[in-house]
């Protein structure tokens, strides 16, 4: 068995996590084919999220994980059953298409995404856009889509992406960037914003995070993983949603367990008052818009942590807030085109050379569970300096980080048997996999099946403390 990539490092800067030893971990080392060590990427995300865990409830060693657990939750949508039929993952619209010069991935799973791509290419039909793909350079249809607000990211060669300006932000600086208020206010007193004491972990621990009220504003894969695995956890979850963009109800469900889901327009002052009133009375508030796209709400890091300091904040976006990419949408499968890993995953077939892709969304679960680790790491260094902070991550950071880690060819699996949990839901009987977290050596199990999609009220489920 060997080592586990250390991806601890960035959260180390807080003293809460300073000495704490890396969680323990099971199982083979290596299962997936492929170039790069995306083992590595998945059990270090993981395990920074456990090792925080461990901080938090100040229990060295007892949260770990296991290689199979980790490698199903990295899988988790195509595990997923739904009332007996199979997730639904890629849209016919979206994946890689040639162009005139090279290749692209289009992302249209989102019906205004499908037709944000119609109209960049004057297309009427799926035919019609590959037909005008032929006609421009793989460069020019990145462009005309994203200026239509499409998403689409040509695929790249390792070396084109490294000369890029984007490369250069997006490998700037540690995975997970920590930053904390000025001042050392008394630890575990009232703040002068909201006069509520800070919350602690439960001595339960299968739910050490009883209690602690997260709000998610986060959509699609890596935000609603970092949630799911708080609610995991005991954590009181809200995940709002706009009611003209719904989401993907098959991707709801799979993220769904252990939280609830309420529907709020933040363009009416109703649904602002609303929102805004629980992001001030949260713990912990999660983000995963693009860079800037909450700020004129005034639910951007910097707002919300100047109306509540003990506040902990975590944002995630596709390309980072640096770079000429900073407010552009993205998806970890257009990460993988930009920035090279799409070329590592290519091959020859009978037509030719064709781009490729990991073999699941593991900057997308990566990320997640990154953040995570973020928002428990600085919950534990909460309890001891009495200070919030903020988390920032991106997917494209966290292909950087797959990036350097050392190739990885060999296998040594196989990994055990899958553990298949079942559920009633208000979606049918679901079959799914579990959390990737073992408690005392025993997995963490969901509590509760999603919701109906945007039906819980806009309130925390526990009284003000």
């Amino acid at each position: 068995m060997g080592s586990v990539p250390d991806l601890t490092a960035s959260l180390r800067v807080l003293a809460a996590l300073k000495a704490e030893p890396v969680a323990p971990w099971e199982g083979p080392r290596r299962w997936w084919h492929g170039p790069l060590d995306v083992e590595g990427l998945a059990l270090g995300a993981v395990q920074a999220a456990a090792t925080a865990l461990n901080a938090l409830t100040d229990s060295p060693g007892r949260y770990g994980l296991a290689a199979g657990s980790t490698a199903a939750s990295f899988d988790s949508l195509g595990h997923l059953r739904i009332a007996g039929r199979k997730a639904e993952g890629f849209a016919p619209s979206s994946g890689f298409r040639p162009t005139a010069d090279g290749w692209i991935r289009l992302h249209a799973n989102y019906p205004h995404h499908a037709a944000r791509l119609m109209a960049a290419l004057d297309a009427g039909t799926p035919p019609d856009v590959d037909q005008a793909l032929l006609r421009m350079t793989s460069l020019e249809a990145e462009e005309a889509i994203s200026a239509h607000n499409g998403v689409a990211a040509a695929v790249r060669r390792r070396g084109d992406w490294l000369a890029t300006p984007m490369h250069a932000a997006a490998a700037a600086g540690p995975w997970i960037r920590i930053s904390r208020p000025p001042g050392h206010p008394p630890p575990r007193q009232p703040q002068p914003d909201a006069a509520l004491p800070f919350w602690e972990p439960s001595p339960d621990p299968l739910r050490p995070l009883a209690g602690l009220k997260v709000l998610d504003l986060t959509r699609v894969i890596a935000g609603p993983t970092a949630t799911r695995l708080l609610g995991a956890l005991g954590a009181d979850v809200l995940r709002i949603d706009p009611p003209d963009l719904p989401e993907l109800i098959d991707a709801f469900i799979d993220s769904g367990f252990d939280k609830r889901s309420a529907v709020a327009d933040l363009r009416s002052p109703s649904g602002w008052d609303a929102v805004r009133g629980l992001a001030e009375s949260a713990d912990v508030v999660v983000t995963g818009y693009r860079a800037g796209g909450l700020d004129r709400f005034g639910l951007g890091a910097d707002s919300l942590m100047a109306a509540r300091p003990g506040l902990v904040v975590v944002t995630l976006s596709a390309w980072g807030d640096g770079g000429p990419w900073n407010g552009r949408r993205g998806f970890d499968s257009l990460v993988q085109a930009a920035c090279g890993i799409a070329e590592r995953y290519g091959k020859s077939d009978g037509n030719g050379w064709i781009p490729g892709a990991l073999p699941v969304q593991a900057l997308d679960h990566a990320t997640g569970y990154g953040m995570a680790a973020a928002a428990l790491a600085l919950l534990a260094e909460r309890l001891s300096s009495g200070k919030g902070g903020t988390a920032t991550l991106s997917l494209a950071r966290t292909a950087e980080e797959l990036m350097r880690l050392p190739d990885a060819r060999d296998v040594d699996g196989p990994l055990p048997g899958l553990d298949f949990r079942v559920m009633d839901s208000p979606y049918g009987s679901l079959r799914f996999v579990g959390p990737p977290i073992l408690a005392d050596g025993v997995p963490l199990a969901y509590a509760k099946a999603p919701v109906r999609y945007g039906t819980s009220p806009l309130r925390w489920q526990q009284q003000a403390r």
